[in-house]
């Protein structure tokens, strides 16, 4: 059975997250980057966007913070409001929505349907119904171009046994464990789920036999292998970097509290007491995940670490060299950054006789004009049975891309992200 998701929504108005779209709810909740990261977080499945802006200009600067929400959030992104043509599809899903939410009750948007739908795929469409009326007249169309329906709780009831399509409900002050309770209903959004601790939600629902998506071990605390004080030691990495964050050690509390939260508890031995990291100072660590080891006697857990890891104030307790032997680290990510960041800094500091700097000095068509030309010789090369030659080219081409990237302010995390959604 398909795990039931919980989906808060962040009402995007003038760049700010709003309680609602009146007049008389436009009270302010946060900064709306901020907001979608501590869902994302804090145990949300997805964020639901509306975007209320008025005019192109408004709704291109939306699409910009839309875009900052999607790089922080950590969880999918799904957009709706405003959008009326083709082009506000693309740009939502360039700037790193996982779907979009097409308001049925407009004519423009039932007409866009199929073609948006062909383009960037049917699992990416949501369509808004108003009424279970909209969907009796255009079921064909929803049926071969939509991969989910938004509505409101009587809508599904009244649509429930007639599609097989999952249903978004959209809760406003309502009770989201009841709708989540029933039938069709794969995902229950709406404001109202940002005043509930969305892991709390999430227990009520496995008790009661709800599938959600949450922490459960696949293996039985009674199986690990403890230490002689009945603990095991947890090693922590940045779920991004796989940096190793920090040591400590957990008791069956708080493992099963970290299970609960989905913040990393621990035990103080030192205190010995129960712990969860980052309560006093904010530098809470997220779980993204947690591995046994082939002994059973060690966790590695990967975490989204907000601040820093070490009481010193550094964001590992590992910082502390002992020795080092020279030797060429080639891990891709970590070399094209290191690559990346030393044309980033040439920008910003020239260096006299730098290629790099030349190429910034001629400009946007220079570069374009390099990148052009490497590209052609990797066509060339790769007509060679030598791949020697294809490498050399390859990596021509990748550091005048770089200085590309660098040039218009596309960061390698930017691509990377992009590359994970496809």
């Amino acid at each position: 059975m398909m795990d039931k998701l919980i989906i808060p929504c962040i009402y995007l108005k003038e760049g700010k997250a709003k309680t609602g779209f009146e007049a008389s709810d436009d009270f302010e909740l946060s900064d709306p980057v901020s907001l979608a990261r501590r869902y994302g977080n804090e145990g949300a499945d997805a964020v639901l966007v509306f975007d209320f802006s008025k005019g192109d200009a408004a709704h291109e600067e939306a699409i910009g913070t839309i875009r900052e929400i999607c790089a922080a959030a950590e969880t999918p992104v799904i957009a709706a409001g405003n959008i009326r043509r083709m082009e506000d599809v693309k740009k939502l899903i360039y700037a790193g929505c996982r779907k979009t939410v097409l308001n049925f009750e407009k004519e423009s948007n039932r007409e866009l349907l199929e073609e948006v739908s062909k383009k960037f795929g049917k699992e990416k469409m949501v369509i808004y119904l108003p009424s279970a009326d909209y969907y009796n007249r255009y079921k064909e169309r929803v049926e071969s171009y939509a991969g989910r329906l938004l509505c409101a709780p009587e809508v599904q009831e009244q649509l429930v046994n007639k599609t097989k399509l999952p249903f978004l409900v959209l809760e406003d002050g309502a009770d989201a464990f009841a709708a989540l309770s029933k039938d069709g209903v794969f995902a229950v959004t709406g404001l109202s789920l940002c005043r509930e601790n969305f892991m709390d939600l999430k227990a009520r629902c496995i008790k009661a036999g709800i599938p959600v998506n949450t922490f459960q071990s696949k293996i039985a605390w009674a199986e690990f292998q403890l230490n002689s004080d009945g603990l095991i030691p947890v090693v922590v990495q940045d779920y991004q970097t796989d940096e190793v964050l920090m040591l400590a050690y957990m008791n069956e509390e708080a493992f099963n509290t970290t299970l609960t939260t989905g913040k990393m508890t621990y035990w103080s031995r030192s205190r010995q007491e129960l712990w969860t990291k980052g309560l006093t100072s904010g530098h809470l660590q997220y779980v993204k995940t947690l591995a046994l080891d082939c002994d059973k006697d060690t966790i590695l857990a990967k975490v989204s670490q907000i601040g820093a890891a070490c009481h010193t104030g550094n964001r590992s307790c590992f910082f502390q060299e002992l020795i080092r032997k020279e030797y060429d680290d080639t891990n891709p990510l970590r070399v094209f950054q290191r690559v990346y960041d030393i044309i980033s800094d040439r920008k910003l500091h020239p260096k006299d006789g730098s290629y790099t700097n030349y190429l910034f000095d001629k400009g946007i068509d220079k570069i374009l004009k390099k990148v052009g030309e490497e590209s052609t010789e990797i066509v060339i090369a790769a007509k060679n049975p030598d791949k020697e030659e294809i490498k050399y080219e390859i990596s021509d081409f990748l550091y005048h891309v770089m200085v590309l990237m660098v040039e218009k302010g596309v960061t390698w995390e930017e691509i990377t992200r992009e590359l994970a959604h496809r």
